[in-house]
């Protein structure tokens, strides 16, 4: 049988390997966050599917019927999901774990465990969901007899950097939120106001056709623009994968989830006091 052995000053030493001795809580968090999100609802998981789905048929409206953005003869509604999916993911990671900590308040008071179990359990709720929407994105297919490509055993990779876009500032997000609540209400306005400035409804092809190379260069420097960018190469709707933004958009990534960490890390010890 394990033994948790608590050292004074020895916190850090032992840190991260309590993160896999303490796995057990990491599953029952995440299957209890699961329950809890379906539980008491008429439609179940289909609220998983109706969200994106309802968001493909305006985005496809107003970005192919009204401003009539140009598809390549693809299915506008698969480029349009090609988008969205993966920020819907990254949305959810986002508002999932930078409410964890204060949606589970009454655990930090009492018992001792890795704080970075919670927003880490409730991140995998956000990936329960985006199989769903995978099994939507492959009926759409099917309805259009669009056959994707090999290169979709790349869209793991794409998955996994989505949820590092998040994991990043959700971090930090759940630990200023302890404090300061204020975060609770910034968190969906940085959510909604992301939407329209990545490229979920249009390729961001179309920036550097129309601003230029180096244009579409610094677009990348939202991390999202890499992860959608691929995730359509991996489904076959973006001809070619642009090197120069995906790198741009990565190198985003790791700051941000190395910021994320550095922050909810300094700030850990304290949560059980002002939470």
């Amino acid at each position: 049988m394990d033994e948790l052995i608590l050292e004074a000053g020895r916190g850090e030493a032992h840190y991260w390997r309590d993160l896999w001795r303490y796995r057990d809580l990491f599953t029952f968090l995440a299957w209890r966050d699961f329950i809890v999100r379906y539980k008491q609802t008429v439609f179940g998981v289909l609220w998983a599917v109706l969200r994106p789905f309802v968001t493909m048929v305006i985005f496809v409206v107003i970005f192919r019927r009204v401003a009539n953005l140009p598809s390549q003869g693809l299915p506008y509604a698969i480029i349009v999901l090609g988008g969205l999916l993966p920020w819907q993911l990254f949305a959810t990671v986002l508002e999932n774990t930078g409410n964890s900590l204060v949606n589970n308040s009454h655990l930090i008071t009492k018992i001792y465990f890795p704080r970075l179990i919670l927003p880490a359990s409730a991140a995998i709720v956000a990936l329960v969901d985006f199989m769903i929407n995978l099994a939507m994105l492959a009926a759409v297919m099917l309805w259009f007899q669009y056959l994707p490509p090999w290169k979709i055993v790349f869209l793991p990779v794409f998955t996994l950097l989505a949820v590092a876009a998040a994991a990043g500032p959700g971090l930090i997000a759940t630990a200023m939120n302890v404090k300061y609540r204020d975060f609770r209400v910034l968190i969906p306005f940085v959510v909604q106001f992301g939407l329209y400035i990545s490229p979920v409804g249009f390729r961001s092809s179309l920036i550097e056709e129309r601003l230029g190379w180096f244009a579409r260069l610094i677009y990348s420097l939202n991390p999202m623009v890499g992860v959608i960018d691929g995730f359509r190469w991996c489904i076959g709707v973006e001809p070619e994968l642009h090197l120069g933004g995906l790198c741009i958009s990565v190198a985003m990534i790791v700051f941000f989830l190395w910021l994320g960490l550095r922050v909810f890390r300094s700030t850990e010890k304290g949560f059980a006091d002002v939470v």
